[in-house]
């Protein structure tokens, strides 16, 4: 039975977006003049702020509605991830983030052009464009699904289309005027809500179980089926299973390297601290907070699991779960939001998915924005004519519009992409970024730690990267005859593979170290 959306509910929600707008309005600057100030809020944001940002940034409607099915149906192994993300932490912090500082870089890209040229610089901007429309239009369709279900009770490509469109608005409205230092402010706004709301489900749902908090923990630990659901680190060396303790320190580890040190949608966030000291405890607070939120929604998947399929831990009977909705299968924690959630509540959880999605996504659009303007539009309209600083932050609105509409656009794309590949969410949203991440981290390891390398052959191995992780891809391995286990890796895997193929491109031919301009330090 799907409970309707009252107006209690459209209420909570009215009372969020009140709370959004005058957010929006209260931190926006009210002059911003440079760039700089508009892409790295003036370059002196506190290591706490940025690191709530990030965490809000990262943490987005796959993770509200993924991370519970995933403890649905498994265990703790994904909060396991978070050991590739110290390991990731910490190659950025002591490897990249002082190189950004040194060159003083408006976005990360730019350090590629000291060592290879222009060139260089844009087509690892536009790997990086491509792929964050693809990941950022996934996340937003997550979110937009959800939303079409509990509010209006149906989900077609148009209710996802109304949905996603309602987030982007509100993303791009949030971030227009104040860039960066907007973005920052409501970020820990929407953070304090999405887990505010997780925190309400969790104990309303905690309060629906009998058993005691002893006789759940003896539960979990013998599960039906004999799995330990309270596992932390799965240690099997199946190449299928996308968070073992393998794939962790491999594939996860080098995912969290791309995204902390080479996506601009999170290092925008580290240069915009006043130092690389700072920017570099500021990514380190992200790493640790990630690991309660996380381990917060995996809980709610388990008390699910308690919830629909032990009825001898909640007196002799169950709600019972069908994972069937408008002929869409759902996540457990949809179906509970659905039929079980009360009015007030319910509304609360959806103000969540959108603060979830709001925060991913005027976050992507600054990011992408600041991309697009700095290393594509700046040196071409510079070298046609000098124009003043305000006119770039003119045309980083434009361009967060423009990008806002592309992400709409593979919202609506990824309703039936997800369907052909059947993958579950967090899979699903964490796979797409492998893409262009597999290029960029080949190219970044041949720039900082080898002499080699030409403008051609970075090229080449973004290329190369893209294309080797996209045949990886269950649904094209099998067809073209890839062996065994290649025709079945998990995204991990798959990014390692992309990633050593696209360094042995870039590194291939002898290169000629660029010398830095003399206002650029090495």
């Amino acid at each position: 039975m799907h409970l309707p959306f009252s107006l209690t509910d459209w209420i909570v929600i009215l009372l969020y977006l009140v709370l959004l707008i005058a957010g929006g309005w209260l931190f926006t600057p009210r002059h911003t003049g440079t760039a700089k100030e508009y892409f790295l809020a003036g370059g002196n944001v506190p290591a706490w702020l940025a690191a709530i940002s990030v965490l809000s940034a990262t943490q987005s409607a796959a993770t509200f509605l993924g991370a519970p099915d995933f403890g649905y149906h498994g265990d703790f192994t994904y909060l396991g991830t978070n050991l590739g993300g110290l390991i990731g932490a910490i190659f950025v912090a002591h490897v990249l983030i002082p190189r950004f500082y040194a060159a003083r870089v408006t976005t990360v890209y730019e350090l590629l052009g000291q060592r290879f040229g222009t060139l260089a610089t844009r087509w690892a901007g536009g790997m990086f464009l491509f792929g964050r429309v693809l990941a950022g239009g996934a996340r937003i369709y997550l979110a937009a699904i959800a939303i079409a279900m509990v509010m209006s009770g149906t989900v077609s490509a148009q209710g996802i289309f109304i949905a996603a469109g309602f987030l982007v608005a509100a993303a791009f409205l949030s971030t227009f005027v104040g860039g960066l230092k907007s973005v920052l402010w409501i970020d820990l706004v929407q953070f304090v809500i999405f887990v505010g709301s997780a925190i309400a489900v969790l104990v309303y749902l905690r309060a629906g179980i009998p058993a005691s908090n002893a006789e759940i923990l003896q539960g979990l630990l013998h599960a039906p089926d004999g799995a330990n659901k309270l596992r932390l680190f799965d240690f099997t060396t199946d190449l299928s299973k996308p968070f073992s303790l393998l794939a962790i320190v491999t594939g996860i580890a080098l995912l969290y390297v791309a995204s902390s040190g080479l996506d601009q949608d999170t290092t925008q966030r580290l240069l915009a601290c006043k130092d690389a000291k700072t920017g570099a405890r500021s990514l380190y607070w992200s790493v640790i907070g990630t690991v309660p939120v996380v381990a917060l929604f995996i809980t709610i998947g388990l008390l699910l699991h308690v919830f629909y399929d032990r009825p001898e831990l909640m007196g002799g009977a169950t709600a019972g779960a069908s994972l069937a909705f408008g002929g869409e299968k759902i996540s457990i924690f949809m179906h509970y939001i659905l039929t079980q959630l009360p009015s007030g509540l319910r509304g609360l959880v959806t103000a969540g998915i959108i603060a979830a999605a709001v925060a991913t996504t005027n976050s992507a659009l600054n990011a992408m924005s600041s991309v697009l303007i700095e290393d594509f539009y700046r040196p071409w309209r510079s070298g046609r004519q000098e124009m003043p600083e305000h006119h770039y932050v003119q045309a980083g609105r434009a361009g967060m519009g423009v990008i806002g509409v592309a992400m709409l656009i593979v919202a609506v794309l990824s309703f039936y992409w997800q369907h052909y590949t059947r993958q579950g969410m967090l899979e699903f949203v964490l796979g797409v970024m492998g893409f262009a991440y597999a290029g960029l981290i080949g190219v970044y390891l041949t720039a900082i730690f080898t002499p080699r390398g030409t403008t051609a052959s970075v090229i080449a191995a973004l290329i190369a990267g893209f294309f080797t992780v996209l045949l990886l891809q269950p649904a094209i391995a099998g067809p073209i005859g890839l062996p065994a286990p290649f025709d079945h890796l998990a995204f991990p895997f798959q990014l390692c593979i992309g990633t050593v193929i696209a360094f042995v491109v870039a590194a291939a031919p002898s290169g000629r170290v660029r010398q830095p301009a003399p206002h650029q330090p090495a």
